[in-house]
């Protein structure tokens, strides 16, 4: 078998002397491209390089006492890429209505309030008035894709845990808990006590109303509780929660019930659209002799923690009537 081997060596020329008492190779060189025991030799993909270009940058990674700047950076990703080309993001101009109704109405001026007796306006859907759709029923066949989907999703969780029955009687507690709330609240403008505190309420929403306690001491002057109002040009329907004075201003103000904090505005989601609504339909309605330009959104909680009150002012509230009617002009494509 050495014999037939050493021919094998002979035959590719591939041996040029072999120390056969120890019977291993003392030199094997002239090894052509084609011999099988040797690996073809990779080309490296550095081997191309200008390395003299790069040098510079090189001697600064080695130096020890070198330190790299914002500066010295770019100046690096310049040489090995090429100058930075700064674009401008794309700008989103943002949507405006096709017709901008005015907030106030200026048919009925901006005159002085008169006193009278509480507003309390029952809604009553008479014949002409049976397709007038609600604030509230706009601001749900327009919520945006984003805030559906988290709604879907605390839905499907909560299902989950409850199962389908369960999450049904727990959806109507809630109905009921904020209809009591909204009561005590309207008992407290409208009975006349010694003082709030003396005013009793339902032990369900006792804890609702320690919330608001430091918000109803900063409100007086109240003119609507309950109360309905109709904008006769855009043609939809709500229920203000109460007008009143808050802190000097009068405002739209909107009592809200949660579980969990909304110490910010955007927290609240649809509700500054919804105070938005709510005043525009009452400074159109006749049937109030007084204009607001202001709003309040009241967030109480059931475990009696303070109540977040986000104010908003004129400025606010245009900018939020502005997006109300975006969503009655996508209501009204559909």
């Amino acid at each position: 078998m050495l014999v037939t081997l050493l021919r094998q060596l002979v035959q590719y020329k591939c041996v040029r002397s072999i120390d056969f008492t120890s019977g291993r190779f003392s030199r094997v060189d002239n090894f052509s491209t084609s011999c099988q025991w040797r690996a073809r030799k990779k080309v490296s993909q550095y081997s191309t390089v200008d390395t003299e270009r790069y040098s510079s940058l090189v001697r600064a990674v080695l130096t020890k006492t070198s330190s790299q700047t914002p500066e010295s950076i770019e100046d690096e990703d310049s040489k090995l890429f090429g100058p930075i080309i700064r674009s401008k993001p794309p700008s989103q101009q943002p949507r405006e209505p096709k017709i901008l109704h005015p907030l106030v109405n200026e048919a009925k001026g901006l005159s002085e309030y008169l006193p009278g007796p509480l507003a309390h306006i029952p809604l009553e859907r008479d014949s002409s008035k049976t397709s007038i759709p609600s604030v509230t029923r706009i601001l749900q066949q327009t919520m945006p894709p984003e805030q559906a989907f988290y709604l879907e999703r605390w839905k499907r969780r909560m299902i989950a845990e409850l199962g389908e029955e369960g999450f049904k009687e727990y959806s109507l507690n809630l109905f009921r808990q904020g209809k009591l709330f909204h009561a005590a609240i309207e008992n407290t403008f409208t009975q006349e006590a010694i003082s709030k505190e003396d005013i009793e309420c339902p032990a369900e929403v006792s804890g609702y109303m320690e919330s608001v306690s430091h918000v109803l001491s900063d409100i007086s002057g109240v003119r609507a509780i309950e109360s309905a109002v109709h904008h006769s040009t855009l043609q939809y329907l709500g229920i203000v929660d109460c007008v009143a004075q808050y802190r000097g201003s009068l405002c739209v103000i909107d009592w809200k019930t949660s579980e969990k904090p909304k110490p910010l505005l955007h927290n609240t989601y649809d509700n500054p659209l919804q105070v938005a609504a709510y005043t525009g339909a009452l400074n159109s309605d006749n049937n109030y002799n007084y204009q607001v330009e202001n709003g309040l959104i009241v967030v109480a909680y059931k475990d009696g923690s303070p109540a977040h009150a986000h104010f908003l002012n004129s400025k606010q509230i245009m900018q939020f009537w502005e997006k109300w009617l975006l969503r009655l002009e996508e209501y009204a494509e559909k």
